[in-house]
């Protein structure tokens, strides 16, 4: 509690003296159709908790814009992941669970850490939230019955769901909920204490949900619901630890941590539409993953045991195969303190049992964790200190013994990738002959894999899924190695590589609906002509005449033209899902004008920024980007300065980064 009450004080400080970059924010960009299956729902960063409504029929985050029909407002959920999604439990519906209900269009507000809709049977909804606990707020017309569906076994994929519940009093009912992870691959189990301002009396009820009334005078009903993977104990604490604080209170919580995660980047120079988008999709890197620590710093880990943490916050929910590429290196800059739990979590993870998409012990909606060495070693070579990477050695070992996977040209690319990470950190670690042995194993798959299905280009290559890849064509998986880059150039050639990258993006190859290409535009770059790098990144980010062939698993009938992130409803291009920030990741990286392309170095690859001045908070340093002489979007790079020096070429080391104060982009 002690943490709590320091963390209100300085998100107090924050509030008065900080710019409001939350203003900016659009709660319901990309969340209408499949256009980015993202959600306005109520949150606080690194959250637990995402509360608001469920469209009926749903997406794979439950709402849909476009759906005015619910099923009721539900607690957590993941952003623009696969399958049928994961979470959307505990579901109340101020109505009878027969009553068709709507949203009435054009009374939605949201803004972050607040979502608020007016129903069609008179009912208004204000929804806020802490980590651990959903706060809902419903007020009734006069007239009426007071009504509240609650459905303990909701989930947005309803196989393999149960829970159990018992009434404890007129206002609490604590339970459990059992529910699968994205594609049913594993599973959580959240303990919740659901409590109400006021009485209620059951008026019907079954194993898996309830109907409430409440007197005729009850004019509102806030519902509280808080829930933890540790225990009925941990649930209760939360519950209590919050019971004096009102709900005005705690929304200016909310408020005030959202306010201090988007001031971490201030950018200006550019239109408010490219403001919006930025901030909107810097809000949505912070919605995972999920810390889950109680109070008293226990957590659930996925062997089922319930663990201390020691010195560090747990965090869970992972998307890894797709975020490792770019949340998290954006997260490794922007919150090196939170990266730190992060990685000693995932550490942690190897050490208690980990699986390539999720276990039956998790202890929140997840996905999947391929590649989370990658983030480990990315994180360390960018200052993350203070970690064992022992904890996790072992573990690490055992996934590249078990579960690393060489069926596909695509997975043999992705383990050398894995093989590769591993090496170094056998390296810090001082196991030198692992070391030797997994370098010597990555560089074997690699050399066995790429010549032979990647290097000749054939007819084939825009064929999407062809040979088995798993989401793309030859074409894009071939650049899908980028540990591996000089070996491609001392095969092809620097020069005949840049011509190929320039006939890619000439005949509209790329994806930007998924994520093994989506490095691709700065590899120009890499392959001797940064003003190639410059050009497609800038039109990808600004052009509406830009083509795009391929969505997120299958070539589109008729391609796509426009630009791929957009301030609308529908505002990602067809098919294209959020993953879990990180689509939105890519777009905050090119936009500033640098890149983590080899995830796992120490670099970036450097391009012009949509901006004329960035200012980037990252722990004590603080680094701001400014362009000098530009007189419009399409003039190319002159030269860079670092703190009024000249920087050679156009890589740009992390240590230099944050050992700078003024990085200079002369046009």
């Amino acid at each position: 509690m002690k943490r709590v009450l320091l963390s209100i004080l300085s998100l107090c400080a924050v509030m008065v003296c900080s710019a409001q970059n939350e203003k900016y924010v659009n709660m319901f960009l990309g969340t209408s159709g499949d256009h980015g299956q993202m959600s306005p729902a109520a949150a606080v960063p690194f959250g637990a908790i995402a509360v608001g409504p469920d469209s009926s029929p749903g997406s794979h985050v439950g709402y849909d814009y476009a759906e005015p029909t619910v099923s009721g407002v539900s607690i957590n959920r993941v952003s623009g992941v696969g399958c049928s999604g994961t979470g959307c439990n505990l579901s109340v519906k101020p109505a009878l669970a027969s009553d068709a209900l709507r949203i009435v269009k054009g009374t939605e507000k949201a803004y972050p850490g607040y979502y608020e809709t007016m129903f069609d049977n008179g009912v208004k909804g204000e929804f806020t939230a802490t980590k651990n606990m959903a706060v809902e707020r419903y007020i009734f017309p006069a007239d009426g019955r007071k009504l509240l569906y609650v459905d303990f076994s909701a989930s947005v994929d309803k196989h393999n769901v149960s829970s159990e519940y018992k009434v404890q009093s007129a206002n609490l009912i604590n339970g459990q909920v059992d529910s699968p992870t994205a594609c049913s691959r594993g599973s959580y189990r959240l303990y919740f204490n659901f409590s109400t301002s006021s009485d209620f009396t059951v008026v019907k009820s079954n194993s898996t949900n309830v109907l409430l009334e409440f007197a005729p005078s009850v004019q509102q009903v806030e519902v509280r619901i808080a829930v933890s993977a540790v225990g009925q104990d941990a649930a209760d604490d939360i519950a209590a630890d919050w019971q004096a604080m009102s709900f005005e209170k705690l929304l200016k919580q909310a408020r005030g941590e959202w306010r201090e995660k988007l001031n971490q980047i201030d950018v200006k120079g550019s239109t408010e539409d490219q403001r919006t988008i930025f901030y909107t999709l810097l809000y949505r890197v912070y919605l995972s993953p999920m810390n889950v620590t109680t109070n008293d710093g226990r957590y659930k880990a996925t062997d089922g045991k319930i663990y201390n943490a020691d010195g560090f916050d747990y965090y869970t929910s992972w998307s890894m195969w797709d975020s490792f590429r770019t949340k998290f290196p954006l997260l490794t800059i922007v919150e090196p303190e939170a990266m730190h739990d992060i990685v000693m979590s995932l550490l942690h993870q190897y050490r208690t049992g980990k699986a390539n998409w999720a276990t039956p012990h998790e202890s929140a909606p997840t996905v999947r964790t391929e590649h989370s060495g990658v983030v480990i070693l990315d994180a360390w070579k960018k200052g993350i200190r203070n970690v064992d990477l022992r904890v996790g050695y072992e573990g690490l070992k055992r996934e590249a013994a078990n579960d690393l996977l060489y069926r596909t040209p695509d997975q043999r690319l992705e383990s050398s990738y894995d093989l590769w990470a591993l090496a170094q950190i056998a390296y810090l670690l001082g196991e030198k002959q692992d070391a030797v042995e997994y370098k010597s194993k990555a560089d074997s798959l690699f050399d066995a894999t790429w010549p032979k299905e990647f290097m000749t280009i054939r007819d084939d290559f825009t064929k999407m899924r062809g040979n088995g890849l798993y989401q793309g064509t030859r074409w894009q998986y071939r650049w899908a190695a980028p540990h591996c880059f000089d070996q491609m150039i001392a095969l092809v050639g620097k020069e005949k590589l840049a011509e190929q990258i320039d006939y890619f993006f000439k005949n509209d190859l790329f994806n930007q609906g998924n994520e093994p290409d989506i490095h691709t535009p700065l590899l120009y770059n890499i392959f001797g002509n940064p003003e190639g790098s410059q050009r497609i990144v800038r039109d990808l980010l600004t052009k509406e005449d830009m083509i795009h062939r391929y969505g997120g698993n299958a070539e589109y009938p008729t391609p796509f033209v426009g630009r791929a992130f957009q301030n609308k409803v529908d505002g990602f291009a067809p098919e294209m899902d959020e993953d879990d920030g990180t689509m939105s990741a890519w777009y905050i990286f090119c936009s500033m004008g640098f890149y983590p392309v080899v995830v796992g170095d120490n670099t970036y690859e450097m391009v012009s920024p949509l901006y004329d001045k960035i200012k980037i908070r990252s722990g004590a340093n603080t680094v701001t980007i400014r362009t000098a002489g530009r007189k419009s979007a399409d003039d190319l790079i002159r030269s860079i300065e670092i703190d009024g020096k000249p920087m050679e070429g156009y890589t740009l080391s992390h240590d230099v980064f944050l050992k700078s104060s003024k990085i200079t982009i002369r046009y």
